[in-house]
């Protein structure tokens, strides 16, 4: 068991749900920590648009997802748990994504039961894998025993419904994964009749703003349900992206950013911690 996936495994055995932002360069992540919370998540689609620039239709690898995500774990004491989309190929292929992830130091990851190559869950033209091959990919990063916290997804509900969701996710769990997500449920109703069926599963929900119809849960509202972690994956980036629009008009318009609201330099420069490395440098100077 790696340290990180060991502090996971602490922080889901307290009380409640626990929230996880996502982050998606070494300053959001900084900025997440300097929040306050406890676990970060990166998500595929966030790292194929910051990476590749591409939307979520399965042009990422897990080897690029690590690559980036190293520049997280690398600047932040927090356990991060990461997107593995569809494991990257079949059982074998997965289970090597989970040893990878696990050498770089993530503490969790996601495993989906879409075909290869997947899209985003809120899209519509998706696709699943059969339900014993999907098992037997959860099985493959379970028994690679690498001591990450294993989240199963399945995809199934807006394919097949959401019984054959809730029998997915029930396999899921009897196969060894942490916690089970089923992709789509993060209402009241759908989440109550989740909970009754699989009333010992610790639960993911996923609130993003993909989804058009999200109307989010409290964390408090969540936690009865027996949802362990909420996931806020693409909103900081969005929020970047829609403050960057209004900066790059404003230099178009007036010539200058300063009228945008802003982190001032020196915020910056400290967030990273240049005070404390120039310190450092004067001592061995």
């Amino acid at each position: 068991m790696t340290v990180s996936s060991d502090r996971l495994r602490t922080v889901l055995a307290e009380p409640g749900c626990v929230q996880a932002p996502g982050c998606y360069d070494a300053v959001s992540a900084l900025l997440l920590a300097r929040a306050g919370f406890s676990v970060a998540h990166f998500s595929g689609a966030i790292a194929s648009a910051v990476t590749l620039g591409l939307p979520d239709l399965g042009y990422i690898h897990g080897s690029q997802i690590a690559e980036a995500a190293q520049r997280i774990t690398s600047v932040i004491d927090l356990p991060l748990i990461a997107d593995a989309d569809t494991g990257y190929g079949n059982a074998l292929h997965a289970r090597r994504t989970v040893e990878q992830y696990a050498h770089i130091g993530i503490a969790g990851l996601h495993l989906e039961d879409q075909i290869n190559p997947k899209r985003c869950g809120h899209m519509a033209g998706k696709e699943v894998i059969d339900q014993a091959e999907a098992v037997q990919k959860v099985r493959a990063v379970v028994e690679a025993d690498t001591g990450l916290v294993i989240i199963a997804r399945t995809d199934a509900m807006s394919v097949l419904g959401l019984d054959a969701a809730i029998e997915r996710a029930g396999e899921f769990a009897a196969a060894g994964a942490d916690l089970v997500f089923i992709e789509g449920v993060t209402d009241a109703e759908r989440l109550a009749v989740v909970h009754a069926a699989l009333p010992d599963a610790e639960l993911m929900v996923n609130v993003s703003e993909a989804d058009p119809h999200l109307k989010p849960l409290t964390p408090a509202q969540l936690a009865e349900f027996g949802v362990k972690v909420a996931l806020y994956p693409v909103a900081p980036l969005l929020a970047a992206a829609k403050a960057l629009t209004g900066l790059y008009q404003a230099i178009a318009t007036d010539g200058s950013a300063q009228a945008v609201d802003k982190l001032s330099w020196d915020e910056l420069t400290t967030l990273l911690g240049q005070p404390e490395l120039l310190s450092l440098e004067e001592r061995y100077s």
